[in-house]
């Protein structure tokens, strides 16, 4: 049986989908449990509880300090050195967020990591891009062309990265993430409950736009769920907007569900389209204006008035008219929210993301999957 080693970027969500087989949210493991029910041994980085060794945390902050001090970009080195073993004796690698993929790139550069990678960039541009000098520009190039594949979830992402690595870089794939249409259904019984609903922890998400539409129009009641730190930057929200805080995905999906409206506006980017959230309202049929970045601008059959509403990034006139005419257009909004989930059942499920993603892997393992 093929054996594949799961590169996880830790975090208290993740960790409760792996303890939780029926979790709503087991699409924050990027298709383990796909993988494991084709049949491979599916091993990660998170199988230890607590912290990674003492000995793993202290190399670890050795490296990424040389790192930062030669101009470079570190990551969880910690929890990737304290599973080197575990890693190796895979027949692959598939690292699914930068966070844990730097390091686990360049530890193959230096011999450490031996199956072959699958890399998952999502924001890598914006890490390359600050990369101090020629000398640490071509540690990392190095690095990332010692992967079998690097998958790129928006098309762009995929483009630029071609260009920096250049000549022997390996294959960069575009792969369209998904979403669970049966988990995220429509409810058209349902009675709106909020006119804008918006949804997001994404650093890029700009729910201060928001706020300022909200504040013109204080007719149409918003709700906000988003992390405390979007929260504590917004300061007083208008009276209008409700503003819920790291709730489960549960709450996330009834939120979506009584929706009118779903906004999704985004600060310009190669690598957030709000894409999950996105995916998420398409299926459950929701009517959506969203900002046009260019991690969804391309890729995704996105079609301004035909499934969705698409806003210039930043654009806050623009984006305060495509809500407003489809608050207020009900004919209209239910027509884009039908043709939103005939774009996602067609081309956008769970199951066509995991097909393609073990079309890949099985491509990259030693001995085949």
């Amino acid at each position: 049986m093929a054996a594949v080693f799961f590169a996880f970027r830790d975090a208290p969500e993740r960790r409760a989908a792996l303890r939780t087989p029926e979790a709503l949210d087991r699409y924050r493991l990027f298709g383990l449990d796909e993988v494991r029910g084709r049949g491979a041994q599916v091993r990660h980085n998170l199988e230890r509880e607590g912290l990674p060794p003492l000995w793993a945390r202290t190399a670890a902050k050795a490296v990424n300090g040389l790192l930062r001090f030669g101009g470079g970009y570190g990551g969880d080195f910690a929890s990737m050195l304290a599973s080197l073993r575990t890693a190796n004796a895979a027949d692959l690698v598939f690292s699914t967020t930068d966070t844990v993929g730097i390091p686990v790139i360049l530890l193959k550069r230096a011999g450490l990591l031996r199956p072959p990678l699958v890399y998952a960039a999502i924001g890598l541009p914006e890490r390359l891009v600050q990369l101090r000098g020629v000398v640490m520009r071509r540690l990392y190039a190095s690095a990332l062309r010692r992967a079998h594949t690097i998958v790129a979830y928006a098309e762009r992402e995929a483009e630029w990265l071609r260009k920096w690595l250049g000549p022997g870089a390996p294959p960069v794939v575009f792969l369209p993430f998904g979403v669970d249409l049966k988990a995220f259904a429509p409810e058209p019984e349902r009675a709106p409950e909020a006119d804008v609903v918006s949804v997001g922890a994404d650093p890029r998400r700009d729910f201060d736009l928001l706020a300022a539409v909200a504040a013109r129009h204080p007719e149409l009641r918003f709700q906000i769920v988003a992390t405390m730190d979007h929260v504590r930057s917004l300061g007083a929200p208008p009276p209008n907007v409700a503003i819920e805080t790291d709730v489960p995905l549960e709450r996330v999906r009834d939120r979506l569900a009584g929706a009118r409206v779903v906004a999704l506006p985004v600060r310009c980017n190669s690598y957030s389209g709000a894409t999950t959230v996105l995916l998420q309202a398409m299926a459950m049929a929701k009517p959506i204006v969203v900002s046009r970045t260019e991690a969804i601008e391309r890729g995704y059959g996105l079609e301004d008035g035909v499934n969705c509403r698409l806003v210039e990034p930043g654009d806050a006139e623009q984006f305060e008219r495509a809500l407003v005419e489809t608050t207020t257009g009900a004919d209209a909004a239910v027509s884009l929210g039908l043709r939103a989930r005939q774009t996602v059942e067609r081309d956008f499920s769970w199951s066509r993301y995991t097909d393609a993603l073990w079309e890949i892997l099985s491509a990259a393992s030693s001995r085949g999957l």
